[in-house]
């Protein structure tokens, strides 16, 4: 051994300091980044999430609602680092201070589409005519609630209005409370759901059938910005520079979030 060499205790010993040192760096420089998103955009922001803390140890914890929920979580003071929900009520949030306008990012597009059970036969839903034929053929209908600020759900009662079957639909309407009211038809309890269609395609059991209608569509623009209550903004800064990259664009059409007409 030479004269001035440590001995190998002493070596391990160094080394495991150095380890823990590390170790304490890195979980200091971990953050939790909180994200409140639009339901429609649960599923990718869900698994982007788990790529950006492989790739950066940040975990995201997400809470998903509405877009109208969420607002008024928002406007609650509900804490917050990035919100990703309608570009038109990102908007209203921006002119109220509570999101950083110059982060925002638009993130994707869906559109509302009609999904019937796994094997069942596709109704035509190629008109507005056809659709309502369907619709007013259909043993149940469900569709999101309303009064929860649910964007398809806002949209698709005022066309039901404008095909003048609301009334003729109402005792066989399921409304549901949130998340994948697809659900409604594995279950039972719907033969026919209306939704948006990044909300149709998680659900195992049910296809969809297409979207509706051109003169009956609504196209939703999602995106994010930067709450100014964060506590992590440059972690929320870089978990949205993160799910925009253009890299990911394939995972969201395959989500249903790059629609097209």
């Amino acid at each position: 051994m030479r004269r001035n060499a440590l001995p190998t205790s002493a070596l391990v010993a160094l080394a495991l300091a150095a380890l823990g040192v590390w170790a304490w760096t890195a979980s200091a420089q971990a953050a939790e980044i909180k994200v409140l998103s639009a339901g429609a955009m649960k599923g990718i922001v869900t698994d982007l999430a788990e790529t950006f803390r492989q790739e950066t140890g940040h975990t995201v914890t997400i809470t998903a609602g509405t877009a109208g929920e969420l607002r008024q979580k928002v406007e609650a003071g509900e804490p917050a680092d990035v919100v990703i929900v309608t570009d038109t009520v990102l908007e209203q949030l921006a002119g109220q201070r509570l999101v950083v306008a110059d982060t925002r990012a638009d993130l994707a597009r869906t559109a509302i589409g009609v999904a019937v059970r796994a094997g069942a036969p596709l109704p035509d839903i190629s008109t507005p005519e056809a659709f309502k034929r369907t619709v007013l053929a259909a043993k149940s209908i469900v569709y999101t609630d309303p009064a929860r600020g649910a964007t398809s759900g806002i949209h698709f009662a005022s066309v039901l209005q404008r095909l003048g079957i609301a009334d003729a639909v109402k005792d066989k309407t399921v409304l549901w409370p949130g998340g994948y009211a697809a659900e409604a038809i594995v279950k039972g309890q719907a033969e026919l759901c209306v939704h948006q269609i990044s909300e149709i395609l998680p659900v195992k059991g049910v296809t969809l059938v297409g979207p509706l209608p051109r003169d009956l569509q609504k196209i939703t623009t999602y995106s994010a910005a930067l709450s100014t209550r964060t506590a992590t903004p440059t972690a929320a800064r870089d978990f949205i520079a993160f799910v925009t990259r253009p890299s990911f664009k394939p995972r969201f059409a395959a989500a249903g979030l790059d629609y097209r007409e």
